[in-house]
């Protein structure tokens, strides 16, 4: 059960990881301060594999008006996807990626909106900062040598996924560990050990909760590892970058009505427990909670 008394166990335990300061950094031309505000990014789905029915757009026109809507009710970021993470997704080869995404970016920049562009694929990665995009959601490490100096190139913050395989795509069983997030500082570390190197500091560190996983069949246990790893989320600031987080549905136990059920719980509990951005489709919502938290500068 959740509750203070949980809370309070685990803020004892590792009281020393709480209310480190993270890096600030621009992404595009706006300064992000994560130390004083929280940020939301909205989801745009190119791919109809896509669980998040909502969130789908097969053209785009549909993808500009739902940017529009987005941006309205308060997102940051516009994050956009032409391939579903989900294992059963078609893939989407990278002239594809690219018909599918520029377009998009090209537009939502005109609009004055920041893009973020998810892929694991260089040439999809460059061909959009050169049309515009402000972020790389990187859910691979196969070509990440590649991908940081295409970031460092063109002055792109890159979000940072933790992955157990070359890309998502590419992982079938999932390992847990008796202390995940243990697990998720050192393989966090090594990453910004070798972004550091090459000068590339603007990054995100994201759990990676947002990926299905075939190895993952009890919804119950699902959700008690998406919540557990989510309260835990403070103890990455000892990283010093900021956290990112999708924000589950908790589709497994509601019906699709009730999606938004799922991502406004789980997005309390990540306001509270150390997130600093949120990827998410129901943005309206989030963001009234995020005024009346008072985490917001705007």
């Amino acid at each position: 059960m959740l509750d203070f008394q949980v809370l309070s166990m685990l803020l004892e335990r590792y009281r020393g990881e709480l209310g480190k300061p993270v890096r600030a950094f621009h992404v595009g031309e706006r300064f992000f301060d994560f130390n004083r505000s929280r940020y939301l990014v909205g989801v745009i789905n190119l791919s109809t594999d896509s669980s998040y029915r909502e969130s789908v757009c097969s053209t785009t026109e549909e993808a500009i008006a739902r940017a529009d809507m987005l941006h309205e009710n308060g997102a940051d970021i516009i994050d956009i996807g032409s391939e579903s993470t989900h294992p059963k997704a078609r893939r989407v080869d990278i002239e594809n990626q690219l018909r599918q995404l520029l377009p998009v970016v090209e537009s939502l920049k005109e609009r004055g909106m920041l893009v973020s562009v998810e892929s694991y694929y260089p040439e999809v990665f460059e061909a959009c900062a050169k049309a515009g995009a402000d972020v790389f959601n990187l859910t691979g490490t196969l070509y990440e040598d590649e991908i940081f100096r295409i970031a460092m190139q063109y002055d792109i913050a890159v979000i940072l996924c933790y992955i157990q395989g070359v890309t998502v795509r590419h992982v079938s069983d999932f390992r847990f560990q008796d202390d995940i997030i243990a697990e998720m500082m050192k393989y966090f570390r090594n990453l910004t050990t070798k972004t550091e190197k090459i000068g590339l500091t603007k990054c995100f560190i994201d759990p990676g909760l947002g990926f299905c996983h075939n190895a993952i069949q009890d919804k119950f246990y699902l959700i008690k590892y998406q919540m557990h790893t989510i309260l835990s989320c403070f103890r990455l600031h000892e990283l010093g970058y900021p956290v990112f987080n999708i924000a589950p549905s908790a589709s497994e136990l509601l019906i699709e009505s009730d999606y938004h059920i799922g991502e406004l719980f789980f997005s309390i509990l990540a306001f509270l427990c150390g997130t600093h951005a949120i990827r998410l489709h129901e943005v309206g919502a989030v963001n009234r909670i995020r005024e009346i938290m008072g985490i917001y500068d705007s």
